[in-house]
């Protein structure tokens, strides 16, 4: 079986005025169906950038990439554009839900831009929240819930269009310990039914929910290692 992402000596190279920029210095990595990643590193170790183009929100300067075994080098815009709408669930520290938009409607949006029927977009972003605990918070808007809650939000919008990925970044950065460790439950879940994740952190005990972490360092891969004592976000730790 092929991986869901494949991707072989990938290259970023940022220029700016006659300078270049080596954000990535050939990369080389496979995330199979059903994976949970960890993508670890310090500023400006390439981890965003690899968070970029694994989302295809940028595309690299040289090598091979396979989303889903789609040939991502050989993609235009407009494609990229619907690849991130189908293939991808994007979830972001900062929530980006629209502030004067009801929970449910927030988790319609990505139907809506795939011209999804009203009908049918409603009753999948009612099941999207209900999936992560908020079927009783359908009208609520951004204002009116915790920020754990916004980022359940976002989690549902992420999940609506059934994505071959959810690519979280820093999704418990603007959150408490407390909130944090229900939002890691809620993606192991979501692992555990099937879903691939790729993650990207700079805090160890997120990763160690994951199952695997990879470290960038200047823009290359410097370890790639199975979790030894991975984390579970219990009912139990949630608590303490």
């Amino acid at each position: 079986m092929n991986p869901v992402i494949g991707i072989k000596n990938l290259k970023k190279i940022y220029r700016i005025g006659d300078q270049e920029i080596h954000a990535l210095r050939g990369v080389n990595l496979d995330i199979g169906k059903g994976d949970f990643v960890a993508i670890m590193g310090p500023s400006g170790s390439g981890k965003s950038t690899m968070m970029n183009v694994i989302g295809c929100l940028d595309k690299p300067t040289s090598g091979e990439f396979f989303l889903d075994d789609v040939p991502i080098m050989e993609a235009h815009d407009d494609e990229l554009a619907l690849i991130r709408n189908q293939k991808i669930g994007f979830v972001f520290q900062s929530f980006n839900l629209l502030p004067r938009t009801t929970a449910v409607e927030n988790v319609e949006l990505p139907l809506l831009y795939a011209g999804v029927p009203a009908k049918e977009r409603r009753e999948r972003a009612i099941a999207a929240l209900e999936s992560v605990g908020l079927g009783n918070r359908l009208n609520n808007k951004p204002n009116e819930l915790s920020g754990g809650q916004q980022q359940r939000v976002s989690i549902a919008r992420a999940l609506v269009n059934n994505p071959v990925i959810l690519l979280a970044d820093e999704p418990t950065g603007a959150l408490d310990t407390k909130t944090s460790i229900e939002i890691m439950q809620i993606f192991q879940q979501l692992n555990q039914s099937g879903k691939t994740i790729v993650l990207v952190t700079h805090e160890p005990d997120i990763a160690e929910y994951a199952k695997r972490n990879i470290h960038f360092r200047d823009g290359q891969v410097v370890a790639d290692e199975q979790v030894k004592e991975r984390r579970w976000a219990n009912v139990e730790e949630v608590k303490s």
